[in-house]
């Protein structure tokens, strides 16, 4: 056993000699090495029997097992000798420390990355053989493989380690919902797609336990940072691209070069370079007269206004993100020309049909109403003064509204009150 101290004897078996007296065995002898040393010893019947001492404390990570040639010499005048091979081998215990060969694993993961992308592999070393070194992984969760987040190894003579996942510190950031880890070779999964914009990194911790007796154990940081991937397109927020009424731009004929007219607002959800806008026209109804300037969109006028310049204008911006491959939108805004700001909003042609159609609908539906209730009111005014309220072919319900009822009010004199009898609908 590789734990046995210096100075352990091991005896060993005598020789098989028939003859006695000084020719039988006298001595033994082994071949030099630095691990024992025999000893000859006298046993019963005057026989004599070797003893290995152990010199060295043996390491079975050393060197396992090793043989040495064991000789016995007679005492005749001819020495004769035997020879025999002696085989010592170590048995290992659980001796050796277990550790992680780094205590912080930093390692990156893109988002939105292809399932079992291997991102890292976190190794564990024990110099232990067999039941001592033998690796098993554990996992404190429901083991869901998803996407690869990394893979858990260890490295070594024989060597078994059990990695297993501790909880996060963060309560608000379950490790369940994040990770598992498989049971069979240590590899880190995730159970859900991972989002930049959601979650920028998370870390939890890995333990190695061995399988042997009064097992030794390790652990290992890992930190996980999610990269953000271009995925997000830019979003213009001004002008609004809604498909409503377009905004229009009124824009003085007088106007110096480099009048601001507008500015393009947009923004990007993502990151880094992901998120840098830049700017550009790439539609004009009239080349050359308006620039957007690239690093904040702001519209201006290229040159002097003239008379033979037309009054409506459309202006398509291209809005571009500096990830890879970039992403891109478009923004549209109409501008007016106008002699000045007193001059009438004209609404562009684009936008007045749709619009038109619905003001007109409603106006005939309000007229159509009006002149229904005034013949109305005409033709009930007529009857009453003709005295023909009721009269054939009159509505029962007027007839009954314009109905009077004399009652006999105080002091005898007879009065009348508008009735309203119950009439059938």
């Amino acid at each position: 056993m590789e734990n046995t101290p210096p100075g352990t004897v091991f005896p060993l078996k005598n020789t098989q000699d028939l003859d006695v007296g000084i020719n039988n065995t006298q001595n033994y002898t082994i071949n030099p090495n630095s691990h024992v040393h025999v000893l000859t010893q006298n046993g019963s019947e005057g026989r004599k029997y070797p003893e290995l001492v152990l010199d060295k404390a043996l390491d079975p990570e050393e060197q396992a097992e090793f043989g040495l040639t064991l000789m016995a010499v007679n005492g005749e005048a001819s020495p004769r000798t035997g020879t025999a091979l002696v085989l010592l081998e170590t048995l290992d215990i659980n001796g050796n420390v277990l550790e992680c060969v780094l205590s912080l694993y930093q390692v990156q993961i893109s988002e939105n990355s292809p399932l079992e992308s291997l991102v890292a592999t976190v190794s564990a070393r024990d110099l232990d053989m067999g039941i001592n070194g033998e690796i098993f992984y554990s996992l404190f969760m429901n083991n869901s493989p998803a996407l690869h987040i990394g893979s858990v190894t260890a490295t070594g003579t024989n060597t078994q380690v059990t990695h297993s996942l501790l909880p996060p510190p963060n309560p608000h950031l379950p490790l369940a919902s994040l990770v598992s880890i498989n049971t069979e070779n240590g590899h880190l999964f995730a159970l859900r797609s991972l989002d930049y914009e959601s979650l920028q990194g998370f870390e939890f911790r890995v333990g190695a336990t061995d399988r042997g007796f009064l097992a030794l154990s390790s652990e290992a940081l890992v930190r996980v940072l999610v990269l953000d991937a271009n995925d997000n397109l830019p979003f213009v927020l001004y002008p609004l691209q809604n498909g409503s009424a377009p905004c229009t731009e009124l824009v003085p004929r007088a106007a110096e070069p480099g009048y601001l007219v507008t500015q393009v607002v947009a923004v990007d959800g993502d990151s880094g370079q992901n998120a840098w806008l830049s700017y550009q026209l790439l539609k004009a109804t009239e080349p050359g007269l308006f620039d957007v300037w690239a690093h904040n969109g702001k519209v201006h006028t290229a040159r002097l206004l003239s008379e033979s310049d037309v009054a409506k204008h459309r202006l398509v911006v291209l809005v571009k993100d500096k990830g890879e491959p970039p992403r891109s939108a478009t923004a549209t805004l109409h501008a007016l020309l106008v002699d000045d700001f007193s001059q009438s909003y004209l609404a562009l042609p684009e936008a007045a049909p749709a619009q038109a159609q619905g003001d007109l609908l409603t106006v005939q539906l309000v007229m159509a109403l009006a002149l229904v209730w005034s013949l109305f009111l005409s033709q009930c005014s007529c009857s009453w003064r003709c005295g023909s309220v009721g009269g054939a072919g009159w509505p029962r319900w007027v007839a009954a509204r314009c109905s009077r009822t004399p009652f006999q009010a105080s002091g005898g004199h007879e009065q009348h009150q508008d009735s309203i009898p119950e009439v059938p609908v």
